[in-house]
């Protein structure tokens, strides 16, 4: 039997298979080495009752998640696993490979991640080309959830968000100063809190001003991530994965179009993509 996981911010996707069939699908809290240390994992796994029923049967494990960007922070995650499944081998890489797997398989081509958070990389068919994205939610994840949140929070915050818009936050999130700064602040995870209020534009489809934030967030994506590979690879495809992508994708191919290229695949959860590839393999 396989495990195929693919974490990002705010949850894990898991899916177990064995002989092409699909055991068990379902969802755990996220798995984030930066924030998730070998006792959280185990205690986490020791909750869900599919994974202690299959817990000795799993052989093998491909994990693909958010946090994973050096040796140490990979052996977290290897560690906390080795203490649950005793008899599998594990393999844990970044997300982004993940995706990459998930949207072109085999074949190489550009990748970019816009759920929760956002990244991009060169993909060659086989692994990633290394380069200095992916610097997290404080210092990049434009166009992402998380960075949306963000525009939210400031904006209503600076009194600059439509008063229309700033009734309607204040109700659904019953929103003030003091509670925001807290839920940013000083609370645990504040990306999964911002990523969260992603929500407001799925709820406002049809408002011009989320719109532009919308637009401004893509257009900061594509000039930040894409365009820079698209240089060095301009005959390379162009993909996206993850929910923001998915959701708001009108968006994101208008913004893709203004800069001179076109997507060739927008898929919101690779999850499912993955499980076909590693059932292949195994």
């Amino acid at each position: 039997m396989v495990a195929i996981i693919y974490s990002g911010s705010n949850y894990a996707d898991w899916r177990l298979a064995a002989k092409g069939r699909t055991i068990a699908s379902f969802k755990t809290s996220s798995i984030n080495p930066f924030f998730s240390d070998e006792k959280y994992i185990l205690q986490l796994l020791n909750k869900n009752i599919n994974l202690i029923h299959h817990a000795e049967e799993i052989k093998r494990i491909y994990f693909f998640g958010a946090g994973v960007l050096s040796t140490e922070l990979k052996n977290t995650v290897i560690n906390g696993f080795s203490l649950f499944f005793k008899f599998a081998k594990i393999s844990v890489e970044h997300d982004i490979l993940g995706a990459a797997i998930a949207c072109c398989k085999t074949e190489p081509g550009i990748v970019s991640i816009c759920g929760s958070g956002s990244n991009a990389a060169w993909f060659d068919g086989k692994k990633i080309k290394p380069n200095n994205y992916g610097l997290g939610y404080v210092l990049a994840d434009e166009g992402s959830g998380n960075w949306l949140g963000k525009q939210l929070v400031k904006a209503y915050i600076n009194e600059s968000l439509p008063d229309h818009l700033r009734r309607k936050f204040a109700k659904k999130y019953d929103a003030d100063r003091k509670v925001l700064l807290d839920k940013v602040y000083r609370q645990k995870q504040p990306a999964l809190y911002l990523s969260s209020l992603a929500d407001f534009f799925i709820d406002n489809p049809d408002d011009h001003y989320l719109q532009s934030v919308l637009m401004n967030g893509f257009n900061k994506l594509i000039d930040t991530y894409v365009l820079p590979l698209r240089k060095q690879y301009p005959e390379a495809k162009v993909h996206f994965a993850g929910s923001i992508a998915a959701g708001f994708k009108p968006y994101l191919q208008q913004a893709a179009n203004n800069a001179g290229f076109e997507i060739a695949f927008i898929l919101k959860e690779p999850i499912n993509n993955l499980l076909t590839y590693y059932s292949n393999k195994n």
